[in-house]
């Protein structure tokens, strides 16, 4: 007899366009909302008096120090993923003012024509909501067209994930947003050959924060690992965004039961190395939400090939949510967990941990730039101040150029 009563069932389709749909069962003590609960005042405030702006310009100190501290064959990969993506970038920057190609048929709804072409490209997650200007970041809210947004999702490499952290997790990661962003201009040819307009949003030059709405357009919900958790690739989504005038319907935000699923589950939260995840949600900016520590996160994302732990041990990732959410109906406990099949890991330099062991670093490991180039380059001249140290005129003159080369350089959104 199960152990947990069901309150709903979601039907989502299969994972592939073949494949036949899934039906998940939701347990009546994992039912909260659908998407996340949200207090709209609070988003309103926030967006309008702290605007969000993208981390490739609020931090550009600890952006340019990662290179510094990639091995030497993680660097020649990102070299040329960079090169890959450097084209793709430059064609959605564009891609808005792009005309139709033909006349569309008067007002007709077209979201489910694009939805298959999306899938049939390959798209996993395909969702349709308005674009939320609350979400936008400040340097890219006059950049975005057209009011309705098509929330697109890859799945990285299945069997190369679980390798995290590697090189080898990497090129999946990286692979999959390569992939996307040919097929994305893929897609908005299809949508200005049905008489539409259609913008790019590159994975690799964030317009916006994605996840909001990918969980406003029902496509999973936001998990404890500060990933969107989708029904069928979990963390390992690679999430992408085209904005459109196209006449289009949305899609609602679903309650999978993630909300307090994560609450119960809480592997990501213990398998942490830089111990960078909480166990209790916090309101933030509006939302409740478990919010990871950017900085024990991004000194281990840096220094040990992306890390990834939290993407590797979650059950969602690793089974699929239709057999987890069976598997907690059924024993009103999280598949895999304790287990050294999904919680065990190879850490870089550090050996095997096991579940309830953690790797451990001293405290230089976390210490990174802070803030922008600017912000860090008049830290240190401070710190040098303090300290007593006599700044030679050879500083000094090497200090302004620093800071002139940095300010000439610009804010730069993408990757």
């Amino acid at each position: 007899m199960p152990k947990k009563d069901i309150d709903h069932v979601v039907v989502r389709r299969g994972r592939t366009v073949n494949d036949k749909e899934v039906s998940i069962p939701v347990a009546t003590d994992l039912t909260t909302v659908p998407g996340i609960p949200t207090r709209e005042s609070d988003v309103s405030f926030y967006s309008t008096n702290y605007p969000l702006e993208t981390h490739n310009i609020e931090k550009t100190a600890d952006r340019d120090w990662i290179w510094t501290v990639y091995d030497e064959k993680l660097y020649k990969y990102l070299e040329r993923h960079d090169e890959l993506v450097d084209p793709l970038i430059e064609a959605s920057e564009g891609s808005a003012e792009l005309e139709p190609i033909s006349i569309p048929e008067k007002r007709v709804d077209v979201t489910n024509q694009i939805r298959e072409k999306a899938r049939n490209l390959g798209f996993g997650e395909v969702g349709f909501t308005r674009f939320d200007y609350h979400y936008a970041f400040l340097a890219k809210k006059s950049w975005v067209q057209y009011e309705h947004v098509i929330c697109l999702a890859i799945e990285q490499d299945y069997i190369m994930t679980q390798s995290a952290p590697s090189l080898e997790a990497e090129q999946a990661h990286y692979g999959a947003y390569e992939l996307e962003g040919a097929l994305l201009l893929d897609l908005a040819e299809y949508i200005r050959g049905l008489g539409y307009h259609a913008q790019v949003h590159s994975p690799n030059d964030n317009s916006s924060v994605f996840i909001p709405m990918f969980v406003a357009a029902g496509l999973g919900q936001l998990g404890a690992n500060g990933q969107l958790l989708s029904p069928h690739f979990g963390s390992r989504s690679r999430l992408a965004l085209l904005t459109t005038d196209a006449p289009l319907t949305h899609d609602d935000p679903v309650d999978y039961g993630i909300n307090n699923f994560c609450k119960e589950c809480q592997i990501c939260v213990n398998r942490c190395p830089g111990r960078a995840l909480v166990r209790e949600k916090v309101w933030w900016r509006g939302v409740e939400k478990f919010k990871v520590i950017y900085d024990r996160c991004r000194p281990i994302m840096g220094r040990y090939s992306g890390c990834a732990i939290c993407i590797k041990t979650c059950p969602i990732q690793r089974y699929g949510m239709k057999p987890v959410m069976e598997y907690y109906v059924e024993t009103g406990e999280v598949l895999g967990k304790g287990t050294e099949n999904l919680e065990g890991y190879d850490f870089i330099e550090k050996g095997h941990f096991s579940p309830g062991q953690l790797p451990a670093f001293d405290r230089d490991t976390f210490q990174i730039p802070k803030g922008t180039n600017e912000d860090w380059l008049f830290e240190e001249f401070k710190t040098k101040l303090k300290s007593g140290q006599k700044i030679s005129q050879e500083y000094a003159t090497k200090f302004a150029d620093s800071v002139k080369e940095v300010l000439e350089k610009g804010k730069i959104t993408r990757d």
